[in-house]
């Protein structure tokens, strides 16, 4: 019996291991990524410049800038806890903001077709000098779709971290 144990554990790994160095599996040894296409680098470029203008919206408490940006769908899910909020209830909400300033960074463009794309990233805010809390770093995830010619966020995600 052990014989046998010992002969099925060596087949499964050397099936893993021929499995694992095919030339066409993910994370292959000297497997290259593709260069980003110019369509992909024009992608995240707009996406980016649109994210930023986000942020500036927000730090300056601008509903209408910001309500642009957004799509009519949007809902947001913040790491306070509350819950999804709809554009309404953000635009509402952002006289309170205390943004006092920003910085994004780490962001990645997913497109997921032709009028959708997912973006990633990183901020860090800094809020006014007499707050309890000074700064937050969040990772965010964002849903943009492309309507009527215009690049709008539906679905906003924040992930706080520690």
């Amino acid at each position: 019996m052990r014989t046998m144990l010992t002969c099925a554990c060596g087949v499964l790994l050397a099936a893993w291991c021929a499995f694992a160095q095919q030339p066409g599996a993910p994370g292959a040894a000297g497997e290259k990524k593709p260069a980003p296409s110019p369509a992909s680098t024009e992608l995240t470029n707009l996406l980016d410049a649109k994210i930023q203008a986000e942020w500036e919206a927000i730090k300056k408490k601008d509903k209408s800038a910001y309500g642009e940006l957004l799509d009519e769908d949007y809902v947001a899910v913040e790491a306070d806890g509350s819950g999804e909020r709809h554009k309404w209830q953000i635009l509402r909400e952002l006289d309170r903001s205390v943004v006092a300033d920003y910085t994004l960074s780490f962001l990645k463009v997913r497109p997921l077709g032709p009028d959708a794309a997912f973006v990633r990233y990183e901020a860090f805010i800094k809020f006014p000098p007499k707050s309890m809390v000074k700064f937050e770093k969040i990772l965010i995830g964002e849903i943009w779709v492309k309507r009527d010619g215009q690049w709008k966020a539906l679905h906003y995600q924040e992930t706080r971290v520690k």
